[in-house]
C-alpha cells in the first residue's frame, strides 16, 4: 500500500467524518475535511431543502479551503454523505478542482438509508483518468454494529491493505 494516502470528506452531522477516522485509524495518510465557504444550516429540513436545490441545479459552493496540490497522493480515499442519491455539492467542488489522472480513487458514504445510490458513480464521473475501486457504505455513522471490522474487511476486499 502507498503511503501517499489522502482521507478527503465532506460531513454535515458528523457521520462521515466518524467514517473517515475509522479508515484513517488503518490505512493511515493525511486526513482533510471538505468545507463549504458558507456552512450549511443545523436545521435538518433547511439543509434537505438548500441540498435538493443545489443539486438539481448542479450547484458547486466554494470552498473555505482546498489543497493547492493533489500530486503527492497515490490513493485518495472520498466520503460524502447520500444527499438525495448522489454526493454533497462540496465534494462534487473538491473533485472538479483537481487533476485524478493516474490517481486510485477509494469512494465511501453515510446515508439514512437510501445506500451507496448513485453516490460512487457520481464520484467516479468527477475523477476521469483514475482508477475507482468499489465502494463502501454504511447507515449512519455505523454505530449499530462493528463499523471498524467491517471497513477492514472492505479494505481487504479491494486490495487497499
Amino acid at each position: 500500500m502507498s503511503k501517499n494516502i489522502l482521507i478527503a470528506y465532506f460531513t454535515h452531522s458528523g457521520n462521515t467524518g466518524i467514517i473517515a477516522n475509522l479508515i484513517h485509524n488503518i490505512v493511515g495518510g493525511i486526513t482533510f475535511e471538505v468545507q463549504p465557504e458558507v456552512s450549511y444550516s443545523n436545521s435538518y429540513n433547511m439543509v434537505v431543502e438548500q441540498a435538493k436545490k443545489e443539486i438539481k441545479a448542479g450547484y458547486k459552493p466554494v470552498l473555505k479551503t482546498n489543497l493547492d496540490s493533489i500530486e503527492v497522493y497515490d490513493t485518495v480515499f472520498v466520503g460524502s454523505p447520500n444527499w438525495w442519491s448522489t454526493i454533497a455539492p462540496p465534494i462534487a467542488t473538491f473533485l472538479s478542482d483537481h487533476d485524478w489522472s493516474g490517481k486510485t480513487i477509494v469512494p465511501f458514504c453515510t446515508h439514512g438509508g437510501g445506500g451507496q445510490a448513485q453516490v460512487i458513480k457520481d464520484i467516479a464521473k468527477l475523477c476521469p483518468g483514475a482508477a475507482v475501486l468499489d465502494g463502501f457504505d454504511v447507515y449512519g455513522s455505523g454505530s449499530a454494529g462493528d463499523t471498524q471490522a467491517q471497513i477492514s474487511a472492505w479494505l481487504h476486499k479491494i486490495s487497499v491493505i
